[in-house]
């Protein structure tokens, strides 16, 4: 049974944001990028600052007690000659049993930072990705990785983008357990990227993500469908699919993760 006060704290929590992000905090802070990186005229994508944070909580009692936190932050600043997108993201899941024994059943984070070049055709673009993953859970102590290559923008309308992109690199990875093989080398990144908005405001997105190397590879899938609830709040499920092709010890290669979250645009 779920836990009305939870989201009660959540609800405040957003309110409280709201009162102090408006768009006019959006043009400051756009001034401020423009001085150091000039508008560039007759873009597809307006050029600009956005970042959005989400936030769920799921608390459940019964035979086993279960509260779960999940949460992220996404900016993207799209200038003249470059496109990021920085992404932080955590998970944690706290187990209550009959004999009230507290245990951690999932604590993950990850960061990543990914940009991309503008060629004289500017949806045609080269690369730069690198991110930092410590998840308790999967095997390895942490894991990092960093690729560079070839992107390029297939569609970009009002409605759709799709992006993808493919590049060599190198990826860092410890096993907890010593006795574990050391995974760690050069890697090959592939990713894709397809985004539809509806003039409504709710927006599909669907990523994919794949690095090979000689002995493991990581691969991610991420299903999302958002929609609007009041002005710059939305409401959000996800699905998502980690595999990892060499796990640790006693792990298992097939991760996956239903959740609903809320959605607030800041700028």
């Amino acid at each position: 049974m779920f836990r009305f006060a939870n989201y009660l704290v959540l609800v405040s929590f957003v309110a409280c944001i709201s009162g102090y992000c408006r768009a006019d905090r959006q043009d400051i802070l756009n001034a401020l990028y423009s001085s150091h990186f000039p508008a560039e005229e007759n873009t597809d994508k307006p050029l600009g600052f956005s970042l959005e944070g989400e936030l769920g909580v799921i608390d459940s009692s019964g035979n086993t007690n279960t509260t779960s936190f999940n949460g992220s932050l996404v900016a993207t600043h799209e200038m003249k000659k470059w496109s990021n997108r920085y992404a932080l993201e955590g998970i944690y899941t706290q187990s209550t049993n009959s004999d009230n024994e507290r245990n951690t059943t999932a604590q993950r984070f990850n960061a990543s930072i990914e940009a991309d070049y503008k060629l004289v055709d500017p949806r045609k673009r080269v690369f730069i990705f690198a991110d930092y993953e410590d998840n308790r859970f999967d095997g390895f102590d942490k894991q990092a990785s960093i690729a560079a290559g070839w992107a390029k923008v297939g569609i970009q309308t009002e409605k759709t983008e799709l992006r993808y992109s493919l590049g060599p690199g190198y990826n860092v990875a410890r096993p907890q357990d010593e006795t574990d093989e050391d995974t760690s080398g050069f890697i090959v990144r592939a990713s894709a990227e397809y985004v539809y908005q509806w003039s409504s405001g709710a927006r599909l997105r669907q990523s994919i993500s794949t690095t090979a190397g000689s002995t493991t590879t990581l691969s991610r899938s991420e299903t999302s469908i958002s929609t609007k609830v009041i002005d710059d709040l939305a409401m959000k499920l996800s699905f998502i699919l980690d595999h990892n092709s060499s796990p640790g010890t006693d792990i298992e290669p097939l991760d996956t993760r239903t959740s609903v979250s809320l959605v607030y645009q800041f700028f």
